[in-house]
């Protein structure tokens, strides 16, 4: 009986282990990339997501060690200045791609925990409703570079 459990206990284990997995596969994350600014000045993640997955995907959030606090927000132009809010969520259809890019989606990272330096990785890891977390390796860059 004992025996049963622990077959049956292992084989759970690696359907939810490869459920996550195969969801990672199917999910590209490139060009990820932290936009550094001097002191204490929040800085701002952006990337190219590509849902190779067969449905729906929606971020709903983020965190990095390196960061107290991170945010997806969204910048737009309104009256001839800009503005920028949180969001809770982005959605991506199946099959679909999304860019967050300067001047629109972006992550907020505030609260920087540790010293960075311009060509430091640092891992965010990207957060999907009903599914296993993603980390990603960043680069920090300058804003030039944008």
């Amino acid at each position: 009986m004992r025996n049963l459990a622990s077959v049956l206990l292992m084989g759970a284990t690696a359907f939810v282990l490869s459920t996550g997995m195969a969801f990672a596969g199917d999910v590209e994350v490139s060009d990820a990339r932290v936009r550094l600014l001097p002191g204490d000045i929040p800085g701002a993640g952006y990337f190219h997501l590509h849902n190779g997955s067969d449905e729906t995907i929606k971020l709903v959030g983020a965190h990095s060690d390196a960061y107290g606090k991170v945010e997806i927000h969204q910048s737009m132009e309104k009256d001839g200045m800009m503005h920028m809010h949180a969001v809770p969520a982005i959605e991506i259809k199946a099959g679909e791609s999304f860019e967050l890019a300067p001047s629109g989606y972006h992550l907020m990272l505030m609260q920087r925990s540790v010293p960075l330096e311009l060509g430091d990785d640092v891992e965010v890891t990207l957060e999907f409703e009903g599914h296993d977390p993603l980390p990603v390796t960043f680069d920090v860059v300058s804003p030039a570079d944008m």
